[in-house]
């Protein structure tokens, strides 16, 4: 299957503007096995590489065209492209939702810039590189997953994937685009929703010399107006409160939304506009429960990985990202853990659209933080994923690390965790944070753990002391403390089940059941054990789907339902001992 002009739609559905052109489809590409494309002049325009890829599918995948899946140290694109000459009267941005790990890029030749971080988005103001109509863009992108000083999440260090690690992603992997914005423009924004005082609060940046010039935010509800605000640019931000005439809360299955238009005026002529869309909510922490909107809501969570068997990292399409939310809201759980990699925005557009709950994560592992240099590494990519991410109202919290292990006889650099949980919660203070999800916590608003015993009798008994006050059940006791903190089982289950597989080629957690009557006692003991206790506040499922050789999914790889998805329901969706 070649796609010609594959995921069309706008990438960034929270700030979108009329000026833009979509790179994707087909590019130049060669590997670079000895890195020595720069030595040999690839970056001139006039160089021609090898080969063909479809971008934005990484060349491990099959609708990339390549599928070559042996690991690729660096990697070579190139692109003519051509701008309209009226674009030259203001700026022209070159984004990259994602390019997988250090990235450098040339227009005409020169060199517009580099970025480190396989998962968070950038661009480059390419103006003075660009000529009106024809020009040349190629990249560079290096990876090393093996290295210990990359996040690699579940891309595999090995040749083959194995266990709970899959294919690699090298390169770019998320759409590119140009983007045409004026002189003086809206950069970004940040927003804090206030229900509880019926407006909005905005944080606006302002790129090039916006002095005195006017910016007027509008919201909109179901197509009226129902909230303005305006304010003179003095600096870089501009800091204003949106109050609104009508409170429409967003809430987990009731995605209320608020249309957002953002205009940045000079003498009374609007030079930018950008639309974008907000939920109100708020999220609080009150004892054990977590409340959502001042309700105790259970956390019917599901471990989500973010891979697709002929796109890896990429979905083949927008619906293909809606549709694995759908899946999930059809088995009864009403979000998901996005597990050890950064989703595209998209992916947490149709979580805001469609009412379901996230937590944002990075892809820490392969990346060694006994050490220092693993925070330099770390921080400021999950800084970005952070300012990207923050807007969106179905995301509710942030862990930063999943299973944080020692490596190669040195313990993990707590240092690292602490330092990464504060500065996260300075960033946003709006969320809770869990500083590693399932062992080895250091500081964190929540506690949880990970556990895949597959027994429902003695996995419900060792969570029955909690409910009287007794010993909390904690599986790392010498390397963490309970401190009160809201609890929950962030991973369980994992229940092995791939009847039809005719190979050996398969991973799962414990034995596997020898029925399907079987699996779903197992799965509804589990799962009734947390549902029942009345000081646990959600639970995460392992997993939505399989993925390669893990075969734990309740869907399998290509998305079909291996159980009834009713029966599935009926067992996550009764009402938790937690909820009010």
């Amino acid at each position: 299957m070649k796609l010609d002009f594959p995921r069309p739609e706008y990438p960034r559905p929270q700030w979108v503007r009329p000026n833009w052109i979509n790179l994707n489809g087909e590019w130049q590409f060669e590997i670079d096995h000895g890195k020595s494309g720069k030595e040999r002049g690839y970056e001139q325009s006039a160089h021609v590489l090898s080969d063909k890829i479809t971008v934005p599918f990484c060349p491990e995948s099959k609708l990339s065209g390549v599928e070559y899946k042996d690991f690729m140290p660096a990697v070579w694109y190139r692109r003519e492209i051509s701008v309209p000459g009226s674009w030259l009267n203001g700026k022209i941005l070159l984004h990259f939702g994602a390019v997988d790990y250090e990235t450098e890029v040339w227009v005409n030749g020169v060199s517009v810039g580099t970025h480190r971080g396989g998962y968070s988005s950038f661009h480059f103001d390419i103006t003075p590189a660009v000529t009106a109509g024809s020009n040349v863009i190629t990249v560079c992108a290096e990876d090393d997953v093996r290295s210990g000083l990359q996040p690699r999440g579940k891309q595999s260090e090995r040749f083959y994937s194995h266990g709970c690690d899959y294919t690699r992603t090298t390169g770019i992997w998320q759409t590119v685009w140009l983007e045409q914005v004026p002189q003086s423009y809206l950069a970004g924004m940040k927003i804090v929703t206030d229900p509880e005082n019926d407006c909005a609060h905005l944080e606006v940046k302002i790129g090039g010399e916006g002095a005195g010039a006017t910016l007027t935010a509008t919201a909109l509800y179901e197509g009226r107006a129902v909230g303005a605000a305006t304010s003179v640019v003095s600096g870089a931000t501009v800091k204003l409160s949106l109050p609104l005439s009508e409170i429409h809360l967003w809430e987990p299955g009731h995605p209320q939304l608020y249309d957002l238009e953002i205009n940045l005026a000079k003498q009374g002529q609007v030079s930018d506009t950008v639309q974008s869309y907000f939920g109100l909510r708020t999220i609080k922490l009150d004892g054990m429960a977590v409340r959502i909107n001042g309700k105790s809501v259970f956390q019917r969570l599901v471990l989500d990985q973010g891979f697709y068997p002929d796109g890896v990292y990429t979905a083949p399409s927008d619906n293909d990202l809606r549709k694995d939310i759908e899946i999930s809201m059809g088995l009864g759980f009403n979000g998901a853990r996005l597990h050890e990699k950064m989703f595209e925005p998209r992916f947490l557009y149709w979580a805001d659209k469609l009412g379901y709950l996230v937590w944002g994560e990075h892809a820490n592992w392969g990346l060694d933080i006994t050490a220092a240099e693993g925070l330099a590494r770390f921080l400021p990519e999950w800084l970005e994923g952070m300012e990207r991410d923050f807007n969106h109202p179905a995301l509710i919290g942030w862990c930063p690390f999943n299973e944080t292990w020692d490596r190669d006889g040195a313990k993990q650099n707590n240092d690292v965790l602490r330092i990464v949980y504060e500065v996260t919660k300075r960033m946003d203070p709006t969320r809770p944070v869990i500083d590693t999800s399932g062992n080895f916590h250091v500081i964190t608003d929540i506690f949880d753990i990970h556990d895949y015993d597959q027994n429902p009798e003695t996995f419900r008994a060792r969570y029955e002391p909690m409910k009287a006050g007794g010993e909390v059940f904690n599986t790392f006791p010498n390397r963490q403390k309970y401190e009160g903190q809201p609890y929950f089982v962030s991973e369980y289950g994992g229940i092995w089940w791939n009847p039809d597989q005719k190979d050996e080629k398969s991973w799962g957690y414990g034995d596997r059941p020898k029925s399907e009557d079987e699996f779903l006692t197992r799965y509804a003991g589990l799962t009734d054990a947390l549902l029942d206790h009345p000081m646990m506040f959600g639970f995460c499922y392992t997993q939505l789907y399989d993925v390669e050789q893990e075969v734990n999914g309740l869907y399998t790889y290509d998305r079909r339902p291996k159980f009834d998805p009713k029966v599935i329901h009926s067992i996550n969706a009764r009402k938790a001992a937690i909820e009010d």
